[in-house]
Parts: structure tokens; sequence; C-alpha cells
């Protein structure tokens, strides 16, 4: 587990757990107290280890690892259920998983993946850098229908590293989600543990928070992934160019179609069971989406930051730096004019690296260098989770296109991690509530408290968009967009506004950092911005302010 904690924090799902015993036990879980639990865990010092079995441990819910019982073990419907557990095979790498499919693998039903956060560092700067890599095999057992997403080290002994399965169960339409702890295998939970209280945030939950599949870097360049736009770096004699496996690797812009549909899939299964019986019983769990942050993806200019000079042309910020560009142009299709993103000139990113002291740093390994990410200019944006949920929503006609923008546009310039947007949850009903009257409940609650609020309130701002005409909507918000973007677009031409801009995407990523999803130190550059500097904000005007 060491290893694992070394470069899988946030996915190694059961390291809550384990450290309980050493560290004092989080609210919920107690120490493991039997043998049984201790070779669940993977406890190094426990030899005295039963047959290999399938385990059942969902953190912040289960005191101890049990064994399955045959009846929960029939309920799981997925392919590792149906082809190893039931069967009585436990595969011990992910060579003997492959392996044992009914199926040989194709180009076709299954696709490899590789990434690695030390993978763009050129070899002979930092021999001291450990360089573990991991594959994402997605996998369609049987069909070409992608049910299996393998997660497992690289570069390490594969029947020692960590490996871990999403499974999707087409009857009970969930991920159920298992971790092989040397010789057993656990299963970690389904995507409705993610939402229950008892174990969102805990254990695999604390990265799949909503229970669907999780790409951090989804849209192009794919940082730190194999992909079209780069290649991860091996020595020419490096003994893992030999690799079955790697030698299946394909870009990441293959597996970001995967995890898209994936996605998806889930929340159509989701919000037909929520839904199903006209009542919604939990609205705050698919409000959030809309109000609230509860992930975001990783995106970047798509510019190698070490091939910029200050003579370059200007660069391309990535859009969701800028407002939440998928839910209101591509969803949405606001009649937005106005270029986006806007452009900056290169002579400002670069001196902003000195300015700030841009560095990667990996302190585990003592590893340190000046300059940026890979490419350029890495920040939080929206996450497609988030925005799928919305998107269907719409789709399915639990709220409408006008009411899910006019909740964006209260806070449009701040598409993440906005205090803002958020005080509207604070209006959402947290008892079952009728499908057709969920819109209204929620509008009418805020219309209502805006009247005694100041207009430029939260509740003011969303009840003077709410009140416009079916056919101004559209326009009017757009135009306001059509604005911010005309603002920036200026302010960003200057070196003291684009420095602005920078020290808005750290505030940004220091609200990243405090995630679980953020698993490893040299994902995101480090700079001289000190750590409790205020949280920023974006104004409409494009000028940027401490947030209130």
């Amino acid at each position: 587990m060491d290893g694992i904690r070394e470069h899988r924090r946030a996915t190694a799902w059961l390291q809550q757990a384990r450290t309980a015993e050493t560290r004092g036990s989080p609210p919920g879980i107690t120490p493991p107290a039997n043998r049984a639990v201790l070779a669940a865990l993977g406890d190094p010092d426990s030899h005295d280890r039963e047959a290999p079995s399938l385990y059942r441990f969902v953190v912040g819910v289960d005191q101890q690892a049990r064994p399955l019982g045959a009846q929960e073990l029939a309920e799981l419907g997925d392919p590792m259920a149906e082809l190893f557990f039931r069967r009585g095979i436990f595969p011990l790498t992910v060579q003997d998983l492959l392996a044992g499919l009914p199926e040989p693998a194709t180009k076709a039903n299954q696709s490899v993946y590789l990434i690695g956060e030390a993978g763009q560092i050129p070899l002979g700067s930092a021999p001291e850098l450990p360089r573990a890599m991991r594959f994402a095999v997605a996998r369609a057992a049987t069909g070409r229908d992608v049910d299996l997403l393998v997660s497992t080290g690289a570069n390490e002994d594969p029947a020692t590293t960590f490996l871990q399965v999403a499974a999707w169960d087409p009857a009970a339409k969930v991920f159920n989600y298992y971790m092989r702890i040397s010789p057993v295998w656990v299963w970690a939970g389904n995507s409705w543990s993610a939402l229950a209280p008892g174990s969102r945030g805990h254990g695999c939950f604390d990265s799949h928070i909503n229970g669907s599949v999780v790409m951090k870097e989804l849209k192009a360049p794919w940082n730190n992934w194999q992909s079209q736009a780069a290649t991860i770096r091996l020595a020419p004699d490096d003994p893992f160019r030999s690799d079955p496996l790697y030698r299946q690797v394909i870009g990441a812009e293959n597996l970001e179609l995967t995890v898209r549909a994936l996605i998806s899939r889930w929340t159509t299964a989701r919000l037909a069971a929520v839904t199903q019986d006209g009542t919604v019983e939990h609205p705050e769990q698919l409000m959030r989406h809309l109000f609230t942050s509860t992930a975001v993806n990783l995106a970047s200019t798509a510019t190698q930051s070490s091939t910029i000079t200050p003579s370059n042309g200007d660069l391309l910020l990535p859009p969701g730096f800028w407002l939440n560009s998928d839910a209101l142009l591509s969803d949405l299709e606001l009649p937005v004019m106005a270029a986006l993103p806007p452009m900056v000139p290169a002579a400002h990113y670069v001196e902003s690296l000195g300015t700030f002291d841009f560095a990667l740093e990996e302190k585990s390994s003592g590893f340190s260098q000046p300059g940026d990410t890979f490419f350029a200019f890495v920040v939080p944006e929206p996450a497609c989770e988030d925005n799928e949920v919305v998107r269907q929503m719409v789709k399915q006609g639990l709220i409408t296109g006008k009411f899910a923008a006019c909740a964006f546009m209260v806070d449009f310039t701040n598409p993440v991690f906005s205090p803002v947007r958020e005080q509207l949850m604070a209006h959402v009903p947290t008892t079952p509530t009728a499908v057709a009257e969920l819109q209204d409940h929620i509008a009418r609650a805020i219309v209502d408290a805006a009247a005694s609020l100041p207009p430029g309130s939260p509740e003011g701002r969303f009840a003077a968009d709410w009140v416009l005409a079916d056919d101004t909507w559209p326009k009017a918000f757009a135009q306001r967009i059509d604005d911010y973007l005309g603002h920036v677009g200026r302010r960003i031409q200057e070196s003291a506004g684009f420095d602005d801009y920078v020290r808005l995407a750290e505030s940004r990523r220091r609200d990243f950092k405090a995630m679980r999803l953020n698993e490893f130190e040299l994902t995101l550059p480090t700079t001289n911005i000190p750590a409790d500097a205020p949280r920023l904000r974006m104004n409409d005007d494009g000028t940027v302010a401490p947030t209130p």
C-alpha cells in the first residue's frame, strides 16, 4: 500500500480506511480489528490470509471488510462478477484479467491508454524523478460497448501495483467499483454509493464523486496523457517498450470519447431512476450540478510551454477559464458573436513565468524545475459530469434551457468554484418534490427572496433574468457575454491585465488542490503567490477582485 499511497493518493480507494489504524479514524470508520479486514486492506504483516474471495468495504458505511454473501454476489451483474468472482476466479494482474475475458482482445473491443505526470519531463534532466505511469484499459467484455474501465500501474510489478476496475452492470444500470488488494478483491460500492450521505466523498468516491468514471484532463491536448498531441518519453532501451500492453497504447483522444459516453450512460440511468415515479426524492442532488462545482476537469492551451517565446503569436487560453462555454454556447446555443477564447500576447505569458516564479515541483522526490506544465496554462474548468446532468435535465424537461441559463448567468464569469451561484442552493427543496413542479418551486423561491434583497444579489440577478421574455433572453445573455469578452480582450493585451488573470488562475488552482481530485504534485505548477492569498473572482467588466 505504500507504493499506492505514493503514486495514487486519491484513487488508492481504500487508503483512507487503511490509514485509520495509525492516524485516528475519520467519522464513521473504526480501526480494522480482525485478520479478514487486515487481509482485505492489504496489511503487509498479515500472513495468515484466507482463500481469495470478494470482500465488501464501502468506506464511510462499513465498519470492517467482510466477504460478500452468495445472494449479494448474485445481485452483481457486471462482467467482473459474472465472468470471474461468481466462478471463484480472482485475477492477480491486469494481464490475468484481460486474458480471462471470453473474447480475445481486438482493436474493436479493447483500447489501451497511458498517462504519467512526469511523462513529458526530459529524461536526462531529472534522474531522481520517479517515472510511475499508469495504464487505462477500456474493454468490452462481449460485443463492442465498453463495460470495463481498468486502471493499473504500467511500469511496475503487475502483481503488486494497484489494480482497479469500474464495471458497468447493465441490469442495475450502475458502475460497480472493484479494487484488487492481493490476494483478495474488494467491492468498494456502486454509482449510487457516490450519492449516499455516508459514502459520498469517501474511498473511491472522493474522486468518482458523482458515481461515474473520471478523466480529469478530458480535452485536447490531454495534458499528461499519450495522445496525438504528445508522446510520453521513454529511454530507447527502456524494457517497458516490450510490454505487450504498451505496444497497444493509442491516443487519449479516443479515451475522451469513451469517457464522455460512459458519463452519459450513467447520467441517463440515474435521471430515469430518480424521476420514474414522477417525484424527485432528493432535488438537491440534481441541482447541485447546476449551482455548484461538484467536480472539475483540467484544461490547458494546445501549446507546449517550452516552445513559447516572446516573439510567438498570440496564445489561445482554455475557453472554460472564461465561462462555461460547453453549457452556454454548445448546449444552450446562446448566439454569442465575440471570439472565444480571447488571445493573449505570448510575451505576456513568457514574462509571467518569471514574475510569478512558475515551477514544477514534487516534494516527495525533491524534484524541481522552473517553468510551467508541459502544455501551458492548466486551469480547472466546469466538469463534463456536471454539464451532462444539466444537459439531460433540459433535454428531458426537468428544467428549461432558460432556467439553466439564468442560473449560469448569475455568475457566468466564474464558471467554477462560484460561492455566488452556490447561494442559490438555499432555495432548492431537500424533500421529495414532483418533477412537474421542481423548476417552478425553485424559481418562485428565488424570486420571492429577491424582493427583499439588493438587485446585485444572486437572487436579484436571477430574478431580473427570469422575467425576460422567452424570445429575448438568448440574445440578452449573448450580448452580456459579448460585452464581457470584449472587456477581457482589451485587458489581456496589457501585461498588468494578464497578470491579474494569472492570479485568478492560481486562485482556482488552489481551490482544485483542496479537492481529492488533486492526486499528484506535478499536475499543476507552483508559483510565488502565497497559499493564503485572498480568493479571487472575475467581474463582468473583465477586472479581477477578491471574493467577498
